[in-house]
């Protein structure tokens, strides 16, 4: 990681960012130039394999602790989760939980790290995929591995900008005032050929504009990465790009074509879904990509590139002793668990209130820890070999940004909402009865109430994986925290939420709008205390 952190600091390439994100400082000597890494094996293969280690780096964006949510996509993820309300912390110290803002709906406003940190830790990826492109672009006659990389490089440019979108579009809510010149504005758009003078007046995109520019790249992932195959599931590859099509047709509501490339990407995977024995496995169990057939595609830990706190392993895994897992202990919102069936084995994610009279679970701890959990813990996400106690063993894990399971249902949604309710449901019944639930019936037969019930399996599917937001957000799905019997830690916790949750309207920071005069009165409204808890 050292060797690829001096690579990056000598390269000078011929693309700027966004002024107080990125800003790129060009060496006068000893520099190489885009051209001159793209014709170099041994330079392009270092930045392109900085990519995926990017992603999961610890302290990405300071350096240093500063912030324990600095990192990188994990922590994207974990606000992802909060959220959506559908995870709290369980643990003897809910206070440690530090995405609690995101849940609770509290100092997320623009000068806040919740505002800062997911904004620069994507435009960073950015730039690092606008690096590749613009080095490989400049290669006359670039060879098979070359346009691989470029394959690569449009697919990771619009993985990011596709999260954007739809992190920050401001959808209309009862809680905040949506103003009518920032209406289905998204973000600034930076590209391979944006140069630094464009980023100081540099407009929020309109989802038209974004859409397009996403779908670009994505076929023309598709056209390079049809010759080339990735060597690791860490890269991107022709299955993860129709993927990354079948959401990007989702978000934009065309369902027909969402379908499409959603079975395009099972197909082309080979991935089948997890097993019951895999799912539970307490050795590997959502830890370890080798150990199943299901991930498309992940990022990984090293124990050379992360410490005891700012690491994925540490936050979600259950039955951890470090980092933050330990005192916060996340677990299931309670509504979703009582609603998921006996016959469904992913119920045994989450700690039942009658233990093991309820069911034997799997740990690599022993039963009196597992006794010692509050019901509805989660232990879904396990610690690398069982190793519970050392961090730089256990928390090497993977972390899984898609899986073929999420195909299936977007292509069970897609099919419903494009083909008629009925297709929809039976192919979500397939997909539920093969690999889930063996009993699971689904009488359902308008389209909202099909939607929703697509929801609640990627609810329960994708649970602590985060991806669930987007959807919860494209269809107005709101919050239920509160109610008889919640197990949310505190009554800040105890907040329902009515269509859009005034947070997931992400705010752009403050120091962005400082460098950026065309943010100037152009940014989503801060939704801190704009909702209550319902007591």
């Amino acid at each position: 990681m050292k060797n690829l952190i001096k690579i990056f600091s000598i390269i000078a390439f011929s693309v700027f960012t966004l002024q107080s994100c990125i800003k790129e400082t060009f060496p006068q000597d000893d520099s190489a130039t885009a051209k001159q890494i793209g014709e170099s094996a041994s330079a392009l293969d270092a930045a392109m394999s900085g990519i995926p280690a990017q992603l999961s780096q610890g302290y990405l964006v300071y350096g240093n602790q500063t912030d324990e949510r600095d990192m990188a996509y994990p922590g994207i993820l974990l606000g992802f989760n909060e959220a959506l309300g559908d995870i709290f912390p369980q643990g003897t110290n809910p206070a440690y939980d530090w995405y609690r803002q995101f849940n609770i709906q509290t100092g997320l406003g623009p000068n806040s790290y919740p505002a800062y940190l997911p904004w620069r830790t994507f435009y960073m990826f950015i730039k690092s995929a606008n690096d590749i492109i613009s080095a490989v672009k400049q290669v006359a006659e670039p060879s098979d591995l070359q346009k691989g990389y470029l394959g690569m490089g449009y697919a990771y440019r619009a993985w990011a900008y596709w999260h954007m979108w739809n992190m920050y579009v401001p959808v209309e809510n009862q809680y905040t005032t949506i103003d009518a010149k920032i209406k289905g504005l998204t973000v600034p758009l930076v590209t391979d050929e944006t140069a630094e003078t464009d980023g100081k007046n540099n407009p929020r995109v309109s989802e038209d504009v974004l859409y397009d520019f996403i779908m670009s790249d994505l076929n023309m992932a598709e056209e390079f990465l049809t010759t080339y195959t990735p060597t690791t599931k860490r890269y991107p590859n022709l299955a993860v790009v129709y993927g990354l099509k079948a959401r990007a047709f989702l978000s934009r509501l065309d369902y027909a074509n969402a379908a499409v490339y959603a079975r395009k990407a099972i197909d082309a995977s080979g991935c089948t879904p997890l097993s019951q024995a895999q799912w539970e496995d307490p050795n590997s169990g959502f830890c370890q990509a080798s150990a199943n057939d299901s991930w498309m595609w992940y990022i990984s830990y090293s124990a050379e590139a992360m410490g005891n706190l700012c690491n994925w392993t540490g936050w979600i895994a259950g039955e951890a002793d470090w980092g933050y897992n330990s005192l916060t202990q996340f677990g299931v919102n309670r509504w979703i668990y009582d609603r998921i069936p006996d016959s469904d084995f992913r119920k045994h994610s989450f700690i039942d209130p009658k233990y093991y009279d309820y069911y034997d679970y799997k740990t690599c701890r022993d039963k009196a820890f597992i006794k010692g959990l509050k019901p509805y813990t989660s232990i879904k996400f396990r610690c690398v070999g069982g190793d519970w106690e050392n961090y730089a063993t256990g928390g090497a894990s993977d972390v899984p940004l898609m899986r073929v399971e999420e195909m299936y249902l977007i292509e069970a949604e897609a099919l419903g909402m494009s083909s008629g309710v009925n297709a929809g449901v039976t192919a979500l019944t397939s997909f539920m009865t093969s690999y889930r639930d063996p009993k699971y019936i689904c009488a359902i037969t308008a389209a909202n109430a099909f939607q929703e019930e697509i929801l609640f399996q990627k609810r329960v599917e994708l649970w602590g994986e985060g991806l669930a937001f987007f959807d919860a957000k494209r269809l107005r799905a709101g919050s239920l925290q509160s109610y008889p019997g919640t197990n949310a830690p505190g009554d800040v916790f105890k907040i329902n939420a009515v269509g859009i949750k005034p947070g997931w309207n992400y705010v752009i920071p403050n120091n962005e709008v400082q460098n950026n005069i065309a943010l100037e009165g152009f940014i989503n409204p801060d939704p801190s205390g704009t909702i209550n808890p319902t007591l």
